[in-house]
């Protein structure tokens, strides 16, 4: 062994990250989010959370991200994604992956509750969401301006050039 091997730090490893049924809940009126990876374990670089959305219940406007890709893997249920002008069922074992400048939503429009596994990578968008809860937590309905700012702080904006 070399000197220089003899007196380098030793080299640590990550610490494993093992998430229960518990964790940190996001409630976005019909929607509960379960945040699952914020980021801190996998440096930031993903974040991963698990979203059951009421029957009947509609998405955000359609809108796109600057500078991060967004998935969604549908565990039960059915989701519509809207992509610009084109609609898409997404059924239980569906996997949608949403490039960066993509415009976007989703609804669940049926009778029976969605259950969907959402990764953000990078994790980037995992605080917009708790930043919405607590405007909502405090009876504050945001304005559309509002939402228009609260996207901006996380390299989001609403599609507004779709018919």
């Amino acid at each position: 062994m070399t000197d220089e091997a003899k007196t380098r730090e030793p080299h640590t490893r990550p610490a494993v990250s093992v998430v229960g049924a518990g964790g940190e809940t996001i409630v976005l009126g019909t929607t509960r989010m379960r945040i699952l990876e914020d980021g801190s374990h996998t440096g930031h670089r993903l974040a991963i959370a698990e979203s059951v959305l009421a029957p009947h219940t509609q998405g955000p406007p359609q809108h796109r991200h600057a500078r991060h890709d967004e998935g969604f893997y549908i565990l039960s249920g059915t989701v519509r994604f809207t992509v610009g002008g084109e609609d898409h069922d997404a059924a239980a074992g569906t996997l949608v992956m949403v490039p960066p400048g993509a415009p976007h939503t989703f609804a669940d429009l049926t009778d029976r509750p969605a259950v969907m596994l959402s990764t953000f990578t990078p994790d980037l968008y995992v605080q917009y969401f708790r930043d919405l809860q607590e405007v909502l937590a405090d009876g504050r309905t945001p304005t559309s301006q509002g939402g228009i700012d609260a996207m901006s702080r996380y390299a989001t904006e609403p599609a507004t050039d779709l018919p």
